[in-house]
């Protein structure tokens, strides 16, 4: 598996397949072409589909400059590789093409080549799957946040506590904002009003509106084009922020045991990463917020106590409650139903862990086997809820203030 470094990216929503990889693309096609008088990019599939939504074409262009550049829009050719496919050609003075590169944002913000290999192909990890890792803490009497660090070298802590301070940041941000979001939907900030109203309320209602609160304001950030983490991804950004403050605050938690919970999140994200997708245009929102509802639920299940197969058991079950959610986006953007649902995914990563902590840790369904299941439901999944804005409620038309 890949380091947490490539899991967990600090960039500007509202997409990381659509907006943070192909940023990522662009970058790398201009250093590589100087000379280039102008650009044109094709987009294929789930990026021609939504990505006005996304802004695909807005920072495509904006990293080319000054250099003009032509988008192509061919949401009809999907590659068989994947389906948020790019071209980039260099043209010369006279309009001739000088170079050209097929490129995919498989997700996460990552890009990769035709034929490169999308699983395993950086051997940081010497295990893929739970059992394996588990077994191996069994055996060496350690806890899965000791798996990680054994694996990146100490300092991955430095890189973990920069992932939570970006993480609250975008919290703190988010919190301060009003308004409406940019787009056509012209949806409401809610977070502010949220953190209101649950800061005088000292019951279980008050701590679970300040996660919707937190939830909220980072993914209203990403929705507004701000800077976030990949949590696996831009869509599902708020989730494990929203629960990881709510619970720093609720317990007072050092920074140190947070970097813990997030070693453990970002371990469980890997492993979905590495054997099915983060994907929402491969594997639907299942693999979006699903993913990161697994990964909070684990952060939380350790921060509240929990053995290794407790935290296990909650992520397995984390997962196997968002199987089949598809991705739906109205407008093609990363508000509706994206925002709320990371706020409600929030709070059931919380109840996972609460549930998982009332058990042994014994169950009946594995955690790989939920992420198989997860890869196999995606497969099956038609492309109209894959991140295409052409079923479930994108079919709807939402225009003025929601």
């Amino acid at each position: 598996m890949d380091s947490l470094r490539e899991l967990f990216k600090v960039g500007n929503g509202p997409s990381s397949s659509h907006t943070m990889g192909p940023e990522r693309a662009a970058k790398r096609f201009k250093a590589e072409n100087p000379g280039a008088a102008s650009f044109k990019v094709e987009l294929y599939g789930s990026l021609a589909l939504t990505g006005k939504g996304h802004l695909t074409d807005y920072i495509i262009i904006e990293t080319l400059k000054p250099k003009a550049t032509e988008i192509v829009w061919m949401p009809d050719y999907v590659h068989p590789y994947h389906t948020n496919g790019m071209r980039f050609i260099a043209l010369n003075e006279n309009g001739e093409e000088l170079n050209s590169w097929l490129v995919f944002s498989v997700g996460g913000g990552t890009i990769m080549e035709e034929g490169q290999q999308r699983q395993g192909a950086s051997k940081v990890y010497s295990f893929g799957t739970m059992d394996d890792i588990i077994n191996w803490c069994e055996k060496n009497k350690k806890e899965l946040w000791e798996f990680v660090i054994e694996s990146e070298g100490e300092s991955i802590w430095y890189f973990l506590d920069q992932i939570r301070i970006a993480m609250e940041n975008a919290v703190q941000t988010g919190l301060s904002k009003t308004g409406v979001l940019p787009g056509t939907i012209r949806l409401q900030r809610r977070a502010q009003s949220f953190f209101r109203k649950a800061r005088n309320d000292s019951t279980r209602n008050g701590f679970v509106g300040k996660i919707f609160a937190y939830a909220l304001a980072v993914s209203e950030e990403n929705g507004g084009g701000g800077r976030v983490v990949t949590a696996p991804t831009c869509g599902a950004a708020g989730v494990i922020p929203g629960l990881m403050y709510a619970l720093k605050e609720e317990y007072n938690l050092s920074n140190e045991e947070i970097s813990k919970g997030l070693a453990i999140a970002g371990l469980i994200g890997n492993i979905i990463k590495e054997n099915a997708t983060i994907s929402g245009a491969e594997g639907g929102c299942q693999a979006e917020v699903g993913s990161a509802c697994a990964m909070a639920a684990g952060m939380a299940c350790f921060i509240l106590g929990g053995s290794t197969e407790q935290i296990e058991y909650a992520a397995e079950s984390a997962l196997e409650h968002h199987l089949g959610l598809t991705c739906d986006p109205v407008g093609g953007y990363v508000q509706i139903p994206c925002i709320e649902r990371n706020a409600a995914a929030a709070v059931r990563a919380l109840d996972a862990a609460h549930y998982a902590l009332y058990t042994d840790g014994k169950h009946t369904i594995s955690f790989d086997q939920v992420v198989n299941t997860m890869k196999e439901t995606g497969k099956d999944l038609k492309e109209e809820y894959k991140e295409t804005s052409l079923g479930g409620l994108a079919k709807y038309k939402f225009t003025g203030n929601c």
